[in-house]
């Protein structure tokens, strides 16, 4: 099979198309996958430069969708569309996928939107009601407003909820699409300090749930931002791993939470839990088109280095897609 295969030669990062990839082998407790669509993730761009793979796995990937061709479920028999997460492997036209992280894919959605949804919205809902607890009376930011997972959590916190959406980007353009999906407050980083913004409209008081990608160097504005009892919840560093100058003192007074989080490594159990709830609470909103999947642009498999560095970039407003078959 053809496939994008990670290698190193003196410690330098090579992805290489391959003709004669090895077929992968399922176990009953998963489908295998003729993949038409797969994602790009900047947990792909991660396992490149530490060489921390999914499970090990030398061809990237963690998202696709495509169509069942070997199956012992019920659920999910041959000839079925599906979607979700894969444990490696997406850059590929077959992949393994666990029964519990398979999502149907409705006539309604191609495969290329197919393969923009597991990551990014399952991290977006992850973060938003498992780790923010995000309510209707609730005010949220969202960083990266324009991003793959920032453009889901738009959709779900609008289309779940009716919290105060603000939303943080680097160009009006972008701002426009976080409009478009449903924001109440767009802030252009690059014009204005976010947080004297978000105290301005909030006369004060502070968003309840922050989801931060950047990290470091948006600490400080984002502990002037949050409210008391606030939630933190980061699952990016953009900005910076480290802080220089941290007083904890801010974080007591304000009663404030932080987790951290990454989906990729967390347990196959975990995310098939994950899976099933958010498919439950999301399913009739996909099929009636109040949740859409975001997709920039589509690149074929062997332009892999291009769109890797289309999102190093920044550019992209929504999801980056490999198209797997022709």
């Amino acid at each position: 099979m053809r496939a994008i295969e990670l290698s190193y030669k003196n410690s330098q990062p090579i992805l290489k198309l391959t003709q004669n990839a090895v077929l992968p082998k399922r176990n009953e407790k998963q489908l295998l996958i003729k993949v038409e669509a797969a994602a790009i993730n900047r947990t792909d761009l991660v396992a490149i430069e530490t060489g921390r793979l999914p499970k090990g796995n030398m061809i990237l990937g963690v998202e696709v969708s495509g169509t069942v061709i070997e199956s012992d479920s019920e659920l999910f028999p041959c000839g079925s569309r599906v979607m979700g997460l894969v444990n490696g492997g997406g850059y590929s036209e077959y992949a393994v996928m666990n029964i519990g992280n398979a999502m149907l894919l409705s006539e309604q959605l191609t495969f290329e939107e197919g393969a923009a949804i597991p990551e990014v919205f399952l991290t977006a809902y992850q973060t938003l009601f498992w780790l923010g607890n995000l309510d209707s009376n609730a005010s949220v930011l969202i960083h990266a407003g324009a991003s793959g997972v920032g453009t889901a959590a738009i959709q779900l916190a609008k289309g779940l909820t009716s919290a105060k959406i603000f939303v943080t980007a680097g160009s009006s353009e972008k701002l426009d699409l976080c409009r478009s999906l449903g924001a109440d407050v767009l802030i252009n980083y690059h014009d204005e300090n976010f947080s004297e913004r978000i105290l301005q409209e909030t006369k004060g008081r502070g968003v309840d749930i922050i989801l931060d990608f950047i990290g470091a160097s948006y600490w400080k504005q984002n502990v002037a931002s949050i409210a008391y009892d606030g939630r933190l919840i980061l699952i990016g560093i953009l900005g910076g791993a480290v802080i220089e100058e941290l007083n904890l003192m801010d974080l007591l007074e304000k009663r404030i939470t932080i987790k951290g989080t990454l989906l990729t490594p967390r347990s196959d159990a975990y995310k098939a839990e994950l899976t099933e709830e958010f498919s439950t609470k999301t399913k009739k909103l996909f099929e009636e088109g109040l949740l859409k999947p975001v997709v920039d642009t589509v690149f074929s498999l062997e332009e892999v280095e291009k769109a890797h560095q289309y999102m190093r970039s920044n550019k992209n407003k929504g999801k980056i897609i490999l198209k797997i078959n022709d």
